[in-house]
């Protein structure tokens, strides 16, 4: 198996920090870059008309979600260079599942790794899950990291041991 490149979607909170945490331990498993990646989805609001539409306010939230996703990710990044990982940093606008997928396709991206929330019943229905999407989208491997959970050590690079 060989990873080059892995795509890290990141939302700051604690989830998605841990996965990448995990994502770190690959790429210095297998020396591959780390891209790390952050969505700024549309802001829209209902108009009395049930149309749905963006607003000049919401361009201005847009821009500072921007903004304050750069730098938490240039803080981000400080931490990942001090482990001595290859990584990008980018932020990018659009619907989260769409934007992670394309990324991976015209990034040669060998692997995603992120977080999923674990939300079930109503949230899960009217939210969906960002993590379902990309799993049921991407044309690479998908590795989704849960709540709390453990993660196991990544695989060690080499030989494989034979079948007897």
């Amino acid at each position: 198996m060989t990873i080059k490149r892995i795509l890290v979607p990141v939302d700051f909170s604690a989830d998605s920090l841990g996965a990448l945490q995990y994502a770190g331990e690959f790429a210095k498993t297998f020396k591959a870059e780390l891209l790390v990646l952050y969505v700024v989805e549309p802001i829209y609001y209902a108009t009395p008309t049930d149309m749905y539409a963006a607003s000049a306010e919401s361009a201005i939230l847009s821009e500072e979600q921007r903004r304050g996703a750069a730098e938490q990710l240039t803080r981000l990044g400080a931490d990942l260079k001090k482990k001595g990982l290859r990584f990008r940093t980018m932020v990018q606008d659009g619907s989260a599942s769409r934007v992670i997928v394309d990324t991976a396709q015209t990034g040669g991206v060998d692997l995603i790794i992120m977080a999923t929330h674990g939300r079930t019943g109503l949230a899960h229905m009217f939210m969906g899950s960002v993590a379902e999407k990309v799993v049921r989208s991407a044309t690479c491997p998908v590795l989704t990291t849960r709540r709390g959970g453990r993660h196991p050590a990544p695989p060690k690079r080499g030989r494989t041991a034979k079948a007897k």
